[in-house]
């Protein structure tokens, strides 16, 4: 069976494999063995901490392959960004200007360095093993995080935030870093990603033009990098969009990848989320593909997800198959929260 469960330290060999394996564009998962310690150290942390609204936690999670015990995926909700340092984002707003002399009018996109989702909560660091991207589970790592926003709402923030990973072209190259950001820092796009996950985001505040970018004096392939999401962004950012998130008119200062959000009320998992008591717990239920679920324990101090087999039974109450049960770590009596 397959579980999706919060990160522990003794995860950290594993996920250094998985930093090696996503390559450049992911600066939330360096292949740094500190920051990585750092990193589950925080999100420990997070988990155990009181929270009566987001402070900048990180709640850190993978997916694991109970059969083989393989870390096969990884995901994560950053609560509170940009409270501890900046967080920061190019707004791509359009500026018109008219010539009633010449006739002319000019139509042009114009970047604005900005701090404007401070206090959102990002989701982030999606990866998923080649060999498992099958039977849903790619849906299952995206869509669980969703099911937390519905079981903590306190601990997170009204706007939620995705940054797409921004276009390259078959060599690796960010033709919008190349062209914009290597200009001001010297620096080649994955020296800059990884300085950025490992160092903090300091030499981004002494570098970057404060000044209004105009798009139409980039290059050709650097403008049509702008708000393009990475062929292997794809699918998740069209998972993201069934959920309820559309592109914000904001692009990653680094690679111009494109910003979705959505306010956490009108998410489809959060809306369609439901708790109920576990009053059964069965060796066998029926094979239904209609009643399978994403369902959480709903215990932050062994936070899990599985999928199975749900049976409603009278007044509000539900029976979980035996497997389902011990993979959450549950009995019955307790509480859980399902989506279809």
């Amino acid at each position: 069976m397959i579980v999706i469960r919060q990160a522990k330290m003794s995860d950290i060999n594993c996920l250094m494999d998985i930093s090696t394996a996503t390559g450049s564009g992911m600066s939330s998962m360096p292949t740094n063995l500190g920051k990585w310690q750092s990193k589950l150290q925080d999100s420990e942390n997070s988990f155990e901490k009181a929270v009566s609204e987001p402070a900048g936690e990180t709640y850190f999670m993978v997916m694991e392959d109970l059969e083989t015990e393989k870390i096969v995926g990884t995901t994560a909700i950053y609560a509170g960004v940009g409270l501890d340092q900046p967080f920061y984002s190019y707004k791509v707003s359009t500026l018109i200007s008219i010539s009633k002399e010449l006739e002319k009018k000019n139509q042009m996109e114009v970047l604005h360095l900005v701090n404007d989702f401070t206090g959102s909560t990002e989701i982030g660091s999606l990866y998923l093993d080649p060999d498992y991207r099958i039977k849903g589970n790619g849906r299952f790592l995206s869509r669980c995080r969703f099911l937390m926003l519905a079981d903590f709402p306190e601990r997170f923030g009204e706007t939620i935030i995705a940054e797409m990973r921004g276009w390259q072209d078959g060599e690796g190259h960010s033709p919008f870093w190349e062209q914009l950001g290597r200009k001001f820092f010297g620096l080649g796009f994955e020296n800059a990603d990884f300085m950025s996950a490992v160092k903090g985001n300091q030499f981004i505040t002494d570098l970057m033009p404060r000044h209004p970018i105009y798009a139409d004096l980039l290059p050709g392939e650097a403008r049509e990098a702008i708000g393009v999401a990475h062929p292997a962004s794809k699918p998740a950012l069209k998972l993201l969009e069934k959920e309820g998130f559309r592109k914000s008119g904001y692009v990653d200062i680094f690679d111009g990848g494109p910003t979705v959000q959505c306010q956490i009320r009108n998410i489809e998992t959060v809306k369609n989320c439901h708790r109920a008591e576990v009053q059964k717990i069965t060796k066998t239920l029926p094979d239904d593909e209609e009643q399978i679920y994403m369902i959480s324990n709903c215990d932050l101090n062994n936070y899990r997800f599985v999928r199975g087999t749900i049976v409603h039974l009278d007044k509000g109450s539900v029976a979980l198959g035996r497997e389902t049960a011990d993979a959450l770590e549950i009995t019955e009596g307790q509480i859980v929260s399902f989506a279809a």
